[in-house]
Order: structure tokens, then sequence, then C-alpha cells
């Protein structure tokens, strides 16, 4: 059996990635978006460094990137994580080997703060930023509405060491 590989994003991987996508949306837990945007606004709302598949024996199996919290220079260096694992390969360590990725090439881009806006309900997602290095800063109560209800987010965020010292 092969090992996981995480390669660079690209466009020949959408497919793969909006299929990865669609299934986050449709547990309700990964993001307040409720369809998968088309390539296009995808590209266009993510940096154009730190995107990442993880795939095995050619599939993709997860995805990750960074977008740009503000366009003021002063946040030049601060980021949102987004991180989706293929239903199929959940509870396998995809999410944590992706994020660790995601780490290093965010320094080596000069990203200094990550930050990670995640559903209270998905416990999972909140230890494996924890496990990353990203701390709770805080719950934004009734942040969002969502399938008719309101939701909350945890607000976590990772302070490099290498980065922006």
């Amino acid at each position: 059996m092969s090992a996981v590989e995480i390669v660079p994003l690209t466009e020949k991987h959408w497919e793969a990635v909006r299929a990865i996508y669609a299934e986050g949306i449709a547990t309700g837990n990964a993001t307040f978006e409720t369809s998968v945007p088309s390539w296009e606004e995808w590209d266009a709302h993510h940096l154009p460094v730190c995107r990442l598949v993880a795939q095995k024996a050619g599939n993709v199996l997860g995805w990750a990137a960074l977008s740009a919290v503000s366009r003021r220079y002063v946040y030049r260096g601060v980021a949102e994580v987004s991180v989706y694992i293929a239903e199929r390969a959940r509870g396998q360590g995809i999410g944590a080997a992706l994020l660790a990725a995601l780490i290093t090439e965010s320094e080596r881009n000069g990203i200094w703060t990550l930050q990670a806006v995640i559903h209270a309900e998905n416990s999972i997602s909140i230890r494996v930023h924890q496990k990353a290095g990203f701390r709770i800063v805080g719950t934004r109560e009734r942040i969002g509405f969502l399938n008719g209800r309101w939701r909350d987010t945890v607000l976590m965020e990772r302070r490099s060491s290498i980065a922006g010292v």
C-alpha cells in the first residue's frame, strides 16, 4: 500500500477538491458555505501559495489552503486555515498531516499567524488544531445562522516561532 503524499494543489485537482468540499458542506459542521464555488471563485479567495492536497495512489484524500484575513498591509502575515478531508479518509491522520505541512509552507512564505474558525460542534477539528499548536482565543456565540439555527464558532490561532519574529 502506498503512503500518503502531500503535493501542491493545482487546478488539475479541482474536481476531487470540489467533491471533498461538498462533503464538508453536507456535514453542516465544516463551513457556513452552502454550495461549492467555481474554481475561479475558489482560486480568487485563497492565497496563491500554501495550497496542498493529500493523495494516495493518485487519489485525493484531502486538501488545505489559506485565505487572507485582511487586505491591509499590516495583516499580510495573517491567514485563515481551511482543511477538508474526504469522508472515506477521515480518522486516518490525514488532517493532521495536511495541517503540519500547511504550517511549514506558511512559515516558508512569511505567514506569522494562522487562524482557524471552527464550528463549536466540530470537536475533532478543534483537537487536531490544538495538537498542531493552535490555541483557543474564544467562542463567537450565535455568529452565523445555518440550516435554521444559530451556530457558534471557536476562534483558534497559532503564532509562528519562525516567521515574523
